[in-house]
């Protein structure tokens, strides 16, 4: 290998500056860093592209920095270069290495290779309070049934090995020997390594004007002073030849072929951090929580689908002597026509697969299984915490964020420590920033809510469009004459409507996108107005199909109108359900592929048109840093739209579930997929995250458990108000036997003349009344029906609500009340009885601290020991003459 060799252009500068919060902590506060004659070496490629080491072959590389040099640019060099040549200098004087390479590709871009020397890891892992291994778990392992059902579908232990497992401490640098310290190079991981790197690179200055202190990688990146900055891949995801561990997560994880298997969760989190880590194991578990949910909901459709032909008021709508006989009112003014109830045969036995009684038990059934995913979840989640050593991150190890560093210039007296310490704002300035982003998040929800009634109104305009039209065409087109039984102006408004949706909820997700002190902090602050303003724009269509549409749309003589022009919509006889299932279905399925397109196919697109612009020819040999540029960065929001996109479509599980069953199955065919794409995509598409610490979900799990506990409510309002089960429990129960009707027995026999109310079509008014063409079978007839509990006409009260619609509205109130408490109830009592940590996980904790309490006591009785024969040697030392 060739030596490394001096810079051709020395880059030297002589500054003295004050370091930040995070390296006074550790230097002193009247510590001046001095960056004077410090110069970057530079090496030449030695011509192996799968290094991931300095020229000399020993040296890792922990991160690389790439830069486009531009020194003929004289302007560049007084800005840009002066920076970078500062930022470097800062570096090197805290001890990090750094060797410079010129691109094989592109002759103007220069990568920076950081190394780490072991005495500054030991440094900085003291610093982030890193836990490093202090003797093997003599604890016996306990295998619950999880375990010994899921251990088949793991990947054998010849191809990846199980991770050692150890009782870990806080790493101390005066403590070295009590870690386990093997081999110096292998002890930090490497991902442990580039965390730390990150964490120098974050705060290191690059300029300093007076008290003003400019630092950190990050607002390097976005002046344009580096192009890039990551974390290396191990070698090529193709060469079986060298398992290293970026291949056995590709062949093992992320390859389509291992979609049945188990994530290897411990080789996940040493490669790519805990953060990665913890979210893939949240995904995993949610999936395989999901195949008993899809499983009961499948059960449920195929009961309902088997039983559509038997259900007696489905019978009752197609049969032409009742069905037939059943002429309905317009449901719009002037153009809409008379129509015969039995033409929505085929609507009425759909809305049978969905609306039956296996609906109202698959939607109990689902309020259980939240209670049990969310508090199994706990304690997976508590069992990753201690064998991943982030059970006491949040009080320990977790850094200020450098932007919040950057931007303290207030003082304050700290409550706790009653220490001053900065601040980026004061109390006045901190109202102020809370109230501009409720603000801005109230823009967009209203601006939501203005594209939902948007909607609205296309609906009602369609409706009436497809009225006049459909039917005429249909009717007149013998191609399209099959398909008049099934395409109704109902169906045919609520399919475009969805997806409409579903247009405008992608082009808002879009659109959209208080300064905490740490990243967690920021991300949950992100997380909960990011969520309330998707929820909005995902739930707010369905919310208004299943509570709002059909229910305050008046009667035929006297309708109820939108801004004084459109008639407000009503439901389909059967109800709004299998619009509501429509939807669900139409946004599930669009959300998804257009997912899939935007992380598969733009990652994979975007990376070909890359290594085509800047291909080389086949005779060179391109460096891995290089290699690894070419790939995609991660945003900086990481994975934010990875939970977010899940938590949406737990959502969709779980809030609206009793109008859809089949819900839990399309995500449970999504998450197989999700995985799998995912993985992919970080292990070959784009370039290796930096490695980042997380002790659970964030605020993810506060949301999971509002939405569980809302599902429970908007279940049992749709079971009570949008299905029609209520309304026929009623009927089956009082109507339909004495004193209301002659039988004794009790039957769903009459059930659809029950429901429908009689209108005088001598009572239109000059707006509503039908002005065109009747049909030719409408003679001599003065009444039609419409969907409503009323009075008939010459009634003392005509037309308005009647004895039975009371009995409903009553039997729908004492139906939600009691089902909400039961579920409620087993929920309490599901959560007391299961503990979030595991007993034997609370043992092994205890034995943990109770090592790291025995060292720390062995060490000051040595402590001790020594200083009391060191006085006793001055006290009785012999005098000297």
């Amino acid at each position: 290998m060739e030596d490394a060799k001096q810079c051709d252009t020395t880059r030297c500068v002589s500054h003295h500056y004050p370091l930040n919060g995070s390296f006074a902590s550790l230097y002193g506060d009247d510590f001046e860093l001095s960056v004077t004659s410090v110069c970057c070496s530079q090496a030449e490629f030695n011509g192996n592209p799968d290094s991931l080491f300095f020229n000399d072959g020993k040296r890792r590389i922990d991160f690389v920095l790439v830069y486009e040099d531009e020194s003929k640019n004289a302007s560049e060099k007084k800005g840009s270069q002066r920076r970078r040549e500062f930022f470097e200098g800062s570096l090197m004087n805290l001890g990090v290495e750094l060797e410079a390479t010129q691109s094989v590709m592109d002759e103007k871009l220069v990568y920076v290779k950081v190394h780490m020397p072991f005495e500054v890891l030991c440094t900085y892992a003291e610093v982030l309070h890193i836990k490093l291994p202090i003797q093997p778990n003599d604890l016996a392992q306990q295998s619950s049934a999880y375990n010994c059902f899921t251990r088949h579908f793991y990947p054998s232990e010849d191809v990846i090995a199980k991770e050692p497992d150890f009782f870990t401490a806080p790493f101390r640098k005066d403590q070295l020997k009590c870690f386990c310290v093997k081999d110096r190079e292998q002890f930090f991981t490497p991902a442990v390594r580039s965390r730390m790197a990150y964490y120098i690179l974050s705060r290191a200055p690059y300029d300093v004007k007076g008290s003003v202190k400019k630092f950190g990688i990050s607002k390097l990146l976005d002046g344009g002073v580096y192009k890039a900055a990551y974390p290396l891949h191990d070698v090529s995801t193709i060469q079986p030849d060298c398992p290293n561990e970026r291949f056995l997560l590709y062949n093992e994880w992320a390859h389509p072929k291992s979609f049945y298997k188990m994530q290897p969760l411990d080789l996940i989190r040493k490669y790519f951090g805990e953060k990665i880590g913890i979210y893939f194991a949240w995904l995993g578990f949610y999936t395989v929580m999901l195949t008993l949910a899809a499983a009961v909901g499948l059960g449920c459709f195929i009961y309902g689908y088997t039983t559509r032909e038997s259900s007696t008021w489905s019978k009752e709508v197609c049969d032409p002597q009742i069905g037939g006989e059943i002429i309905m009112c317009p449901q719009c003014d002037e153009i809409c026509l008379y129509w015969r109830l039995n033409t929505t045969c085929e609507s009425s036995k759909r809305l049978c697969i969905f609306d039956n009684y296996g609906t109202l038990v698959f939607a109990i059934f689902m309020s259980v299984w939240v209670t049990l995913f969310l508090e199994f979840w706990k304690r997976y989640q508590a069992e990753l915490e201690h064998d991943w050593d982030t059970v006491e991150f949040l009080q320990q190890e977790e850094q200020l964020r450098p932007e919040y560093e950057a931007k303290c210039v207030y003082e304050r007296v700290n409550p706790v420590t009653q220490e001053k310490e900065k601040v980026p704002h004061t109390a006045c300035g901190k109202c102020m920033r809370v109230s501009c982003g409720i603000s801005t998040v109230l823009f967009w929800v209203l601006l939501i809510i203005a594209s939902v009634v948007g909607v609205i109104v296309y609906r009602l305009a369609m409706f009436i469009t497809f009225s006049a039209k459909l039917r005429t065409d249909l009717k007149y087109t013998k191609e399209l004459e099959p398909f008049k039984e099934y395409v109704t102006p109902q169906m045919a408004t609520s399919i475009t409507a969805s997806i409409i949706s579903l247009i405008i909820i992608m082009i808002l997700n879009n659109v959209y996108e208080k300064l905490p002190r740490t990243k967690t902090e920021y991300e949950n602050s992100l997380t909960l107005k990011m969520f309330l303003f998707q929820f909005v724009n995902y739930y707010s269509s369905c919310f208004y199909i299943a509570f709002f549409k059909g229910k305050v749309v008046g009667y035929p003589g006297r309708p109820v109108y939108w801004f004084g022009a459109f008639r407000n919509e009503e439901c389909d006889p059967g109800g709004c359900l299998t619009e509501l299932t429509t939807q669900l279905s139409i946004i599930m399925t669009g959300k998804a592929v257009w997912n899939n397109i935007q992380e598969v196919l733009l990652p994979w697109v975007k990376n070909l048109i890359f290594r085509h612009c800047t291909q080389v020819g086949s005779e060179k040999v391109i460096p891995r840093w290089e290699q690894d540029y070419q790939l995609q960065p991660i945003g900086k929001l990481g994975l934010f739209y990875e939970y977010l996109e899940m938590v949406i479509q737990f959502g969709f599980v779980t809030l609206f579930v009793a109008s859809f069953p089949l819900a839990p199955l399309l995500a449970l065919f999504n998450n197989l997929c999700e995985i799998r794409v995912d993985a992919w995509k970080f292990t070959t598409q784009s370039r290796r995250v930096v490695p980042e610490k997380a002790q659970d979900i964030g605020a993810w799990q506060p949301i999971l458990q509002g939405v569980a506990i809302l599902a429970v409510a908007t279940n049992a309002a749709i079971i009570a108000f949008t299905s029609d089960m209520i309304p026929r429990l009623v009927y089956y129960w009082a109507i339909s036997v004495s004193p209301h009707s002659d039988g004794s027995n009790h039957t769903m026999t009459g059930f659809i003349n029950s429901s429908l109310s009689v209108f005088n079509i001598a009572d239109f008014n000059g707006n509503s009344s039908p002005i065109v063409d009747t049909p030719y079978w409408f003679n001599n007839i003065t009444t039609c029906r419409y969907r409503d509990f009323r009075n008939p006409p010459g009634h003392p009260n005509q037309y308005e609500y009647s004895i039975h619609y009371w009995h409903v509205i009553a039997a729908k109130l004492a139906f939600m009340i009691v089902v909400e408490h039961i579920v409620y109830f087993t929920k309490f009592m599901l959560s007391y009885m299961i503990p979030d940590v595991p007993e034997a996980l609370k043992e092994q904790i205890k034995r943990e601290r109770y090592l790291t309490q025995l060292d720390g006591l062995r060490k000051t009785a040595v402590t001790w020991r020594f200083t009391v024969s060191s006085v006793n040697e001055i006290l009785y030392k012999p005098a000297v003459d």
